[in-house]
C-alpha cells in the first residue's frame, strides 16, 4: 500500500511539471551563439556624463579576474547618448570611441566575448520621435567602426525599451536599426529585447524580420521584484520590502519555472534563441537568500539552454568586492558552482 502511494505521488508531481524538465521546455542548443555564462559591467560606461561618475570604471584587471573565474563573456552597458552630438550628423566623440576600442581589444585579449549595447538612452523613452534619427545614426557609426571585429562581439540594440517607446514604435525602430546595422555587418549576431522594460511579457509583442536568423532574443528577470529590489533607492516603495527573503519554497521555485517556461514556449513558437541578459538581487537582501535565488535562476536558465549574464560585477548587485579586492565567494559559487 505504501509503495503504491509513493508511485502515485511521483506520477502527480511529474504530471504537474514538478521534477525533471520536459523536453518541450528545453531549447535546442544554438551553436551560432557563443555565450554561456557572463557578467554585466554595470555602473561603469552607462553612468552619466563620464565613465566613473557612479563610482566605478572598467579596469583591465577586472576582465582577467572574470575570465579566470570561469565566465565566458561580459555584457557592457554603454550610455552612448551622452557622447553623441545633439544635431545631425550626430557624431559620437572620437575620444569615447577610442575608449570603447580599448575595452573591446582587452576582451579579445582575455578570450571573452562581449555584448555592447545602448544603455540609459532616457531621451528616446520620453520623446521617441525626436530621437529616432539620432538613435539610427549612433548604430550606423558603431556598426561601421566594429564591422571587422570577430564574431565574439555582439550588438544589443537598446536596453529595456519603455515609457513612450511603446511596443509598436519599438518594433518599427528596431527593424530600422537592424537594416542599418546589416549594411556593414550582414552576419553579426544582434541582441534584441522586447518593450515594457525587456521582461518576459514584452516578448509577446516583439516583431523581428523573419528572414534574419542571426538574432538572439534577450529578456531580463528580477522576480519577485520586492525581493530583488528591496531597499533600492530608485525603486518606489522599496523600503517597505526590506527583510523580504527567498527561501526556495515549492511555490517560489514554481513561479520562476513557470515564467521561464513561458519564455521558452515563445522562443519555440518563433524559432528564436534566448539570452537572459540581466538577473540579480540587490545587496540589501540577506546574503543567504541572494545565494539561493541566484543559484536557482542560473540553473533553471542553463537547464533550458539559455545563456545568461548576471547583473552585476562590483556595484549594488555585485559579486566582486572592490574594497577587499576579492570575490564574494558564496555568490560566485551560486553562479559558477565549480569555481573555487
Amino acid at each position: 500500500m505504501k509503495k503504491n502511494s509513493f508511485y502515485l505521488i511521483i506520477l502527480i508531481l511529474l504530471l504537474s511539471g514538478y521534477g525533471p524538465l520536459c523536453a518541450s521546455n528545453i531549447l535546442p542548443e544554438n551553436p551560432s551563439v557563443g555565450l554561456k555564462r557572463g557578467i554585466n559591467m554595470g555602473n561603469m560606461l552607462e553612468s552619466p556624463f563620464r565613465e566613473g561618475s557612479w563610482g566605478t570604471t572598467l579596469k583591465e584587471e577586472y576582465l582577467k579576474l572574470i575570465k579566470e573565474a570561469g565566465f565566458d563573456h561580459v555584457r557592457i552597458p554603454i550610455r552612448w547618448s551622452d557622447y553623441t552630438a545633439s544635431a545631425p550628423p550626430y557624431r559620437i566623440k572620437e575620444s569615447f570611441l577610442k575608449r570603447i576600442d580599448q575595452i573591446i581589444d582587452q576582451t579579445e585579449y582575455y578570450g571573452l566575448s562581449a555584448v555592447i549595447n545602448i544603455h540609459h538612452y532616457e531621451e528616446i523613452m520620453i520623446n521617441p520621435e525626436d530621437h529616432k534619427e539620432r538613435f539610427l545614426a549612433i548604430w550606423e557609426q558603431i556598426a561601421e567602426r566594429y564591422s571587422n571585429r570577430p564574431d565574439s562581439l555582439y550588438f544589443e540594440i537598446l536596453n529595456e525599451p519603455n515609457n513612450k517607446l511603446t511596443p509598436s514604435l519599438w518594433n518599427q525602430y528596431l527593424n530600422e536599426a537592424i537594416k542599418v546595422i546589416r549594411i556593414s555587418n550582414p552576419d553579426r549576431i544582434l541582441v534584441v529585447g522586447g518593450a515594457n522594460w525587456g521582461g518576459i511579457d514584452g516578448l509577446r509583442e516583439l516583431e523581428l524580420p523573419p528572414e534574419d536568423k542571426n538574432i538572439l532574443v534577450t529578456f531580463h528577470y528580477y522576480n519577485p521584484y520586492e525581493f530583488t529590489h528591496q531597499g533600492a533607492s530608485w525603486a518606489s516603495g522599496s523600503r517597505a520590502w526590506l527583510g523580504t527573503s527567498w527561501t526556495g519554497t515549492f511555490i517560489e521555485k514554481k513561479r520562476i519555472e513557470t515564467e521561464f517556461d513561458r519564455a521558452v514556449n515563445w522562443a519555440k513558437e518563433n524559432m528564436r534563441p534566448l539570452y537572459l541578459g540581466e538577473f540579480g538581487a540587490y545587496e540589501k537582501a540577506d546574503l543567504d537568500s541572494r545565494v539561493r535565488w541566484t543559484n536557482f535562476v542560473a540553473r533553471e536558465s542553463e537547464k533550458r539552454n539559455i545563456p545568461w549574464a548576471y547583473w552585476e560585477f562590483n556595484s549594488g548587485f555585485g559579486v566582486y568586492d572592490d574594497f577587499k579586492k576579492e570575490w564574494k565567494v558564496e555568490l560566485l559559487q551560486a553562479l559558477i558552482p565549480e569555481s573555487s
